[in-house]
């Protein structure tokens, strides 16, 4: 009679405990919800950014500036030396007055300084800070038509070291290079094989340097009116993206991952409780 009545006590307190268990183990399994971009979008929306931010050049940003003309001669006075491997024959370029051929071997490239200038060969120091790449070909285009030694300059600004960084909660992190003139927050995620399945798409943030500060900027990839609202809509060079990990991660990401709200650890709980109420059933037998 009292091994009966201790098996129904034993049994009383387990119930209960695998009641408690599996609604730990659901809580801690399930998956977040918000794991779809643009909820909070309407049906229908006509979305466009504030203002189209072009790739603009600052201190320390290299850029690779070939110059050519029908007079090749005259050209590779404004150009600095090839080096390194080829990568081309040729390019041809079409003009109004026929063709031009331009060498694709590796060029050096010019560093803007500190003041915003670079070292330009005859013309001396050229302020390029603040200017978009098409901005640059057409100032230094126009400094070669004054200094009247190149009558028909074709004038060709290529950024070379400029690019951003993805870390965090995304497929493929690490730095990239930025190749064209606008560059984009969903660009930038796409290369960076966009966030995983842990992301946290309401925490995303965007630290940007500017002047003498950095700033930082949180992104809610849910809301995509706030996204194309944001200065950090479009990426600029130096720009450090971070994808917050959702709180699944961060249990995960623990110590053998086995504290109080992980998986692993009410599983590890719920065996040691059966063992223990099936040793004492059979002690008591």
């Amino acid at each position: 009679m009292k091994i009966k009545q201790f098996e129904l006590t034993c049994l009383g307190f387990v119930r209960p405990f695998l009641l408690s268990l599996g609604v730990a183990l659901f809580i801690a399994c399930s998956t977040p919800a918000n794991i779809v971009y643009f909820q909070e979008a309407p049906h229908k929306a006509q979305l466009s950014p504030l203002k189209v931010e072009y790739i603009r050049l600052q201190p320390t940003d290299q850029i690779s500036i070939v110059v050519n003309s029908r007079n090749s001669q005259v050209a590779s006075m404004f150009n600095l030396p090839y080096y390194g491997k080829r990568l081309a024959e040729s390019q041809s370029l079409t003009g109004s007055g026929g063709n031009m051929t331009a060498s694709t071997q590796s060029i050096s490239g010019y560093t803007v300084d500190s003041q915003g200038n670079i070292d330009f060969p005859v013309l001396g120091k050229i302020h390029v800070a603040g200017l978009t790449r098409e901005e640059a070909e057409d100032s230094i285009k126009a400094l070669l038509l004054e200094s009247r030694q190149i009558k028909d300059p074709v004038v060709i600004v290529e950024f070379m070291n400029l690019g951003f960084s993805v870390l965090g909660e995304v497929s493929r992190p690490g730095r990239y290079k930025i190749d064209r003139d606008i560059f984009t927050l969903f660009d930038a995620l796409s290369l960076a094989g966009d966030l995983t399945i842990n992301g946290q798409r309401e925490d995303v943030a965007l630290v940007r340097h500017e002047g003498k500060q950095d700033i930082l900027y949180r992104l809610n990839l849910l809301d995509i009116e706030q996204i194309y609202a944001s200065p950090a809509f479009y990426v600029q060079q130096g720009d450090v993206i971070y994808v917050t990990p959702n709180e699944k991660r961060q249990r995960e990401s623990t110590i053998n991952g086995n504290n109080v709200r992980s998986t692993s650890f009410w599983i590890s709980i719920s065996s040691l409780a059966t063992s223990i109420t099936t040793l004492l059933i059979s002690v008591m037998r």
